[in-house]
């Protein structure tokens, strides 16, 4: 069964941290109090989206645009704060798409196990 490479969880563990110390997107977000985010929840869900949409990996699981992928979504949280930014370029809708969630029930078995 496949799992979600080191590099991948190490990207997004750092968003994570990053996000949460409000240290996201240096420099474009770098002064600015984006902690609204945290109390809409659909507003972080659109960050995390648009990083897990533009982040690529290549044929062994490396991700090769993780600041790409964290600048996007800075870029989002920057407009969400401050209505006057200009997003360049123009987020496209694969960016900014929303997939749906995997199914309430674990389909893996051995899930609880953590395997």
């Amino acid at each position: 069964m496949a799992k979600l490479g080191d590099s991948v969880s190490g990207a997004l563990r750092t968003l994570g941290f990053w996000l949460a110390n409000g240290t996201v997107g240096y420099p474009l977000l770098e002064g600015i109090d984006y902690s609204c985010i945290f109390r809409e929840p659909s507003a972080l869900e659109a960050a995390m989206a648009i990083y897990a949409n533009v982040l690529r990996m290549d044929e062994s699981g490396q991700v090769l645009n993780a600041r790409a992928a964290e600048r996007r979504a800075a870029q989002w949280i920057r407009r969400y704060v401050d209505p006057t930014y200009v997003v360049d370029p123009p987020f496209e809708s694969w960016e900014v798409a929303l997939h749906e969630p995997p199914g309430r029930a674990d389909k893996d078995p051995d899930a609880e196990l953590g395997q």
